[in-house]
């Protein structure tokens, strides 16, 4: 009887440990995040106070719950340098919510109200499409909830659509950010054990080196993300160090959080009306969904 009991343990350890066994990582389609990407450009500008910015944030909601979300809203007030008070959303989509190691993965949903960098300087009041700049990044995580829907990893993932990340004027910082910024102060004891931002990843030949302050604030899972990328012999990774950015990573890296701000910055359509789906291919946001797909997969 002992020996039965013996044997029925093993196996039920057995069974145990082939069900907590790695999963293949399943394939991350960059033809679907594109059709995200051209469907957000659908509704137009989506800056705050908009018609598109309230269909996008719909539009968050809608798919988030269809991909088996468990789906919050964080409104809040952001009071700019001007006295002036936006009303923001960001969109929280949460996987194995039950999971105490998370992983969150951000992105800017708002796009630019102002073509300040437009060549023609008639055109620079007038709001962008943000194709690249706010479209891309959603797009990438959009596909990644569809992924998580039929197979989760065994860690939880947090997908967070910043709102107002783009309002700000140039050489003011304060009105820049401001969906992260709330959210990161929102946190608590709820943090993450690794934030990526993904932001300006749908250029056509899109080069990413690694982000300055990422380089500086956590190079371990710099060298995480890069060292998938080239495993994956993906071009789009460059492996140097570039620029610092202004970006929704850094409230998280102030918070003392692992961050890194995936971004291809060289664009010359940012903050123009030529920023429009094609400039886009889905080939870009496939190496970035692929690199984010096999980390989020292996980790434990």
């Amino acid at each position: 009887m002992r020996m039965l009991t013996i044997l029925a343990a093993g196996c039920a350890a057995a069974l145990m440990c082939a069900g907590c066994a790695r999963s293949a990582p399943p394939a991350f389609d960059g033809a679907s995040a594109f059709v995200f990407l051209r469907e957000q450009c659908d509704m137009g500008p989506r800056y705050p106070g908009s018609p598109g910015h309230a269909a996008i944030q719909r539009y968050l909601v809608e798919k988030l719950a269809a991909f088996g979300a468990r789906v919050s809203e964080q409104p809040f007030e952001a009071v700019l340098s001007t006295g002036d008070t936006l009303r923001l959303v960001n969109v929280v989509g949460a996987y194995r919510p039950e999971a105490r190691k998370r992983i969150l993965l951000g992105a800017h949903y708002d796009t630019r109200p102002r073509a300040d960098r437009d060549p023609d300087p008639a055109k620079r009041a007038q709001p962008i499409l943000g194709a690249n700049d706010g479209a891309s990044g959603v797009a990438v995580l959009l596909e990644i909830a569809r992924l998580l829907a039929a197979s989760p990893p065994s860690v939880g993932v947090d997908l967070v659509f910043f709102d107002g990340e783009d309002w700000g004027e140039e050489g003011n910082t304060m009105d820049y950010l401001l969906g992260s910024r709330r959210y990161a102060k929102s946190l608590g004891l709820r943090r993450p054990a690794a934030m990526i931002l993904v932001d300006m990843v749908g250029e056509r030949d899109s080069r990413m080196p690694i982000e300055g302050f990422s380089a500086a604030a956590s190079p371990a899972l710099c060298a995480r993300i890069y060292g998938i990328a080239r495993t994956l012999r993906l071009p789009n990774f460059v492996q140097s160090q570039g620029a610092s950015i202004i970006d929704d990573h850094l409230p998280f890296i102030q918070a003392g959080i692992p961050a890194i701000d995936l971004i291809d910055f060289e664009y010359p359509y940012w903050h123009t009306l030529a920023d429009t789906p094609d400039k886009c291919s889905s080939e870009s946001l496939a190496a970035v969904g692929s690199v984010l797909v096999r980390y989020l997969w292996e980790e434990r």
